[in-house]
């Protein structure tokens, strides 16, 4: 089994590479993937800025490779991970050192988001379920043992940042967010010592906008008269999660035509919220904008980042021995399976044959168990404390042997009447 992911990220595609590879159905997407006699578990990470997916199979490689070439995006945005590198970079990721605003926070709540989400598809086995528990704890690890989220770091901060150098300044400025949820309240949140004039809120559901409002001081605002407050706003926030544009070319047409001077449209949904327009008077700015603020703040947080990167090298050597230890619990498991199927067996002929020749009742039988199990034990004890150590040791064909010799379905053919044949061993005496 391996593990690999393949990632489109801000790191090399643009917004319009994101909207390509951007997956509506995610439990389509999920049950598509673990359909393919390749994969045995999937998981799906989609984000602002990043669209992963995570596949453990016997041959992810081809997987892959199938998989990138009906992306419709060139190979050069794509990066791919294998093995422990697909590990360290989960890790990464859950740490907030793979966001474009180093050190957020909301990656890490979209990880598990997204685990819950895929576990509930059933598409999260053994290994994904391993791999994701061990990045949310690092994660919080991170946060807690460094200072790499403190102050403005969210794509919502970066948001403001960016409009503040723009204009210069939001004091006095009128704001209209558009979208109550999780990124849009960052942004409410960031605009909320700025010293502006008015922020409005609007969504699609009013009630979501009014408490969003109440809480920040904002005012809430109907999403049907989007249009009519453009008219009057210094800058415009869209924020988000609907398929389609929320602020359409013939809107901005309109709106323009009703104002006397520029309009500041910031886009930072994906899909895109709003529709490019050539206007003079019209400045629209998305996501890939707010690389050169990513820059600034990954400055600002370098030397939280290189301690929070010591913790993740920490937290992969974990990770790796806790997927050994899982490679050989499955190998022991199955030796313990098949082990117990052969007991029941036994000890129902062997008590049918005492109960026949001695006349004994089933008060006999939790004996013949607690001997048969006490066997068991000392006899596969040797093989199981070996296979820990071959995991440890880094020994995959021992266990792969195992596997094979225990696992999967049972294809020898077998004879009820077959008898063992009583061999005699002899054991010469070698020593001097």
């Amino acid at each position: 089994m391996e593990i690999a992911c393949i990632t489109v990220s801000h790191k090399k595609a643009s917004i319009e590479d994101l909207e390509k590879v951007w997956f509506e159905n995610h439990e389509v997407l999920l049950n598509n993937v673990l359909s393919d006699s390749r994969i045995c578990e999937c998981a799906v990470l989609m984000t602002c800025n990043r669209i992963e997916l995570y596949v453990v199979g016997n041959d992810t490689r081809s997987f892959v490779d199938g998989f990138i070439q009906n992306l419709n995006v060139k190979d050069d945005v794509v990066d791919v991970y294998f093995g422990d590198k697909c590990l360290e970079h989960i890790l990464r990721v859950s740490a907030g050192l793979e966001s474009m605003i180093v050190g957020e926070d909301q990656i890490l709540g979209q990880l598990k988001d997204f685990y819950h989400l895929s576990k509930k598809c059933g598409t999260i086995k053994e290994i994904l379920d391993v791999v994701f528990t061990k990045a949310i704890q690092v994660g919080k690890k991170v946060r807690n043992l460094t200072k790499i989220n403190k102050g403005s770091v969210s794509i919502g901060s970066a948001a403001i940042e960016l409009a503040e150098s723009r204009l210069g300044s939001l004091k006095r400025k009128k704001v209209l967010l558009i979208g109550a949820g999780e990124m849009g309240s960052l942004v409410a949140k960031a605009i909320v010592n700025k010293d502006v004039d008015a922020i409005l809120i609007a969504n699609r559901t009013f009630s979501k906008a009014k408490e969003l409002a109440e809480e920040l001081g904002g005012i809430a605002v109907k999403f049907d008269r989007l249009e009519e407050f453009m008219i009057k706003c210094d800058v415009v926030i869209s924020a988000t999660s609907a398929p389609h544009y929320v602020i359409t070319k013939d809107v901005i047409e309109r709106v323009v035509k009703k104002r006397n001077k520029p309009i500041l449209l910031i886009d930072i949904a994906l899909p895109r919220d709003i529709e490019d327009v050539e206007i003079d008077s019209v400045i629209i700015h998305t996501i890939d904008d707010l690389r050169e603020i990513s820059d600034k703040n990954l400055k600002k947080r370098y030397d939280e980042a290189k301690k929070a990167e010591k913790i993740v090298k920490e937290e992969l050597e974990h990770l790796k021995q806790m997927l050994k230890d899982l490679r050989a619990n499955t190998a022991i498991s199955s030796m313990y399976m098949v082990a117990e199927i052969v007991k029941k067996d036994e000890i129902n002929e062997l008590y049918n044959k005492l109960k026949s020749k001695y006349g004994i009742d089933e008060s006999v039988i939790p004996i013949l168990e607690d001997f048969v199990n006490s066997f068991i034990k000392k006899f596969l004890r040797q093989p199981t404390v070996r296979l820990r150590i071959a995991a440890r040791d880094g020994k995959p064909y021992v266990i792969d042997a195992v596997e094979y010799l225990f696992g999967g379905e049972c294809d020898v053919p077998t004879n009820k009447d077959e008898k063992v044949k009583k061999e005699k061993f002899e054991v010469s005496d070698t020593r001097n």
